[in-house]
């Protein structure tokens, strides 16, 4: 890492948001350490040198506390201008069907290992009177995710927990964003279980690197909330503050019970003003 150049942290680097996202931060001239528990994070690194930037690949697997240790280790003696907590994971089925062990893996990765890292994060960017996080929260956190609940629940975890983080921080210098994306195409709803024969998995989806522009940008002003992707996501997050829990959970439902597949109609590819 260099002295000249902000550093960025990202989680969950290795494809989608995340790798777009640590994209935008090499293009703008930060250099990065990159996290992500998969065999790609290596080539995403090496993708992101290419922009000039100085890369420092800490393969690691988040959910577990070694994990977490690994990457803590890596940046001792480093000073993480942005961190981007994106590091997600999903389970797909009806909550009586589903696996307990898939259930506490989403809680490790979505909620412990954000908590875990945001902490000495948060209180080094304190102590210092500046920096930025961030979390990547998600629609799905403003609606009861039927056949996906401890999903959405983490999530809605998630974005309670950064909107009352950038509420604690105010007037240190520290800002705390969170933001919201939707139905995305990325390995999500393969990794769920989700992308063969449920709706949400099959139906057209926003693009990654339109997402993670625009949370980019929502990050260096310092915004404490967006909603990213298209106008769709957009339209769906405010239709969401209307209605009642019992309609969002039905249409959830709709969405998300296996059965419910139809054939893929491709990534959405509208650009969102800005």
């Amino acid at each position: 890492m260099t002295d000249t150049r902000p550093l960025a942290l990202i989680t969950g680097a290795s494809s989608g948001i995340g790798r777009e996202l640590a994209r935008q931060f090499a293009l703008h001239g930060y250099d990065l350490v990159v996290n992500a528990e998969d065999e790609r994070l290596e080539s995403a690194a090496q993708e992101l040198r290419e922009t000039g930037a100085d890369v420092r690949a800490v393969r690691a697997d988040l959910r577990s506390g070694e994990g977490r240790f690994r990457l803590l280790d890596a940046l001792d003696g480093l000073t993480v201008d942005v961190a981007a907590l994106n590091a997600g994971v999903g389970r797909g089925g009806a909550f009586v069907d589903t696996d307990l062990a898939d259930d506490q893996e989403v809680i490790d990765l979505n909620v412990t290992a954000t908590v875990r890292l945001a902490k000495p994060l948060l209180r080094a960017m304190v102590t210092r009177g500046v920096g930025r996080i961030a979390f990547t929260s998600s629609v799905a956190s403003t609606m009861p995710g039927s056949f996906q609940p401890v999903y959405n629940a983490s999530k809605a975890f998630v974005q309670s927990f950064a909107q009352a983080l950038a509420e604690e921080v105010k007037g240190t210098g520290v800002t705390v964003t969170s933001f919201m994306p939707g139905p995305t195409d990325t390995d999500f709803f393969r990794r769920a279980g989700m992308a063969d024969d449920t709706r949400v998995g099959t139906m057209k989806k926003d693009d990654p690197a339109q997402v993670a522009e625009q949370a980019f940008e929502a990050i260096v002003k310092g915004e404490t909330k967006t909603v990213t992707g298209s106008l769709k996501t957009k339209a769906q997050e405010l239709a969401g503050k209307v209605l009642p829990d019992g309609v969002k959970a039905a249409a959830h439902r709709r969405l998300a019970e296996p059965g419910t597949g139809e054939p893929d109609a491709g990534p959405a590819t509208g650009r969102t003003p800005k």
